[in-house]
């Protein structure tokens, strides 16, 4: 070994690698605090701009995306109570001099942040990438490419819970009482039902993620497999925004299905590690390889011959 290749990197260092160029000069790959906060602004910074554009892109969108997102309330074909002869068949009113424009804002912000999703997330990905090691990168790899299909998919379910919720809320107005829906207050609605669907489906992600943490094992999961069910349905009751039955059961039942299937993962994952031994078995207390004292014979032996 050449003295440009440095003393060799101790196992298990999570140091940040650098350019080859830059590791001449720093043979072990580290970077100081101030390189690492100075790469982070730089990181954001770029993330904010990608989110800028993406808004000013959305605020031309925006009537496309209006258009998506009052559908579901479309379909309920309600008549303007204020305008009983127009043939609208979405009445949602404005009250402030400011909510149309507040409206666009919040779309355009909106759209911004999805239309520029790649460009953060890798500017993410970038940033925590050269502290994990190989293995890790490939769980990552696999929790972004599962966690953004699931959250699509719960906010597909969101947009079909979406009619269902409105027309078992309007049916409670009394009789006599006109509904006046404004913009901002079915924004709030739909935003909301969109963002709780599309957590929720993120759960298997996180029982899979403390099994993989070695906390959660299939032997606690199928002792708190009630507990954890009823806790689902809980949530789905108390979380989502409309309280009809037919929405709740949209979130829990397919919430159960997916702790089922990541209850699958669990027993093979934790019968994969059965099968192959634990490498920190011989580990003591204090960290040191469990050899105990005729490890230090035989070195002294080996010394001595």
């Amino acid at each position: 070994m050449s003295a440009q290749d440095g003393p060799p990197q101790p196992a298990g260092s999570r140091g940040l690698r650098l350019p080859r160029a830059a590791r001449t000069v720093n043979p072990d790959g580290r970077m100081p605090l101030l390189e690492h906060i100075r790469e982070l602004r730089n990181r954001l910074l770029k993330a904010m701009i990608a989110a800028t554009i993406g808004a000013i892109i959305g605020w031309y969108l925006f009537p496309y995306v209006w258009h998506f997102i009052e559908a579901p309330y479309c379909r309920l074909n309600i008549k303007s109570p204020v305008v009983p002869h127009s043939t609208n068949p979405c009445p949602l009113y404005v009250n402030g001099l400011f909510d149309s424009l507040f409206l666009h804002l919040k779309i355009a912000i909106a759209t911004g942040i999805i239309i520029s999703s790649p460009v953060w997330l890798y500017q993410i990905w970038a940033f925590l990438a050269p502290g994990l090691y190989h293995r890790e990168r490939r769980w990552a790899y696999f929790f972004a490419g599962t966690s953004v299909p699931l959250f699509v998919i719960g906010g597909g379910v969101a947009y079909f819970a979406m009619t269902k919720g409105l027309r078992f809320l309007l049916l409670l107005v009394p009789k006599g009482v006109i509904p006046l829906i404004t913009i901002n207050t079915y924004l709030g609605y739909a935003m909301a039902m969109l963002l709780i669907f599309g957590l929720a489906f993120e759960l298997p992600l996180v029982l899979i993620l403390l099994n993989l943490a070695r906390v959660l094992t299939h032997q606690r999961f199928r002792k708190w497999r009630r507990m954890i069910i009823f806790l689902v349905f809980a949530f789905a009751a108390v979380a989502t925004p409309s309280p009809d039955p037919i929405s709740m059961l949209l979130l829990a039942v397919p919430c159960v299905l997916l702790v089922e299937l990541a209850e699958i993962f669990i027993w093979a994952n934790d019968r994969r590690r059965a099968r192959r031994p634990d490498p920190y078995a011989s580990l003591d207390a204090d960290g040191s390889l469990g050899l105990g004292d005729h490890a230090d014979d035989n070195l002294g032996a080996s010394h001595r011959n």
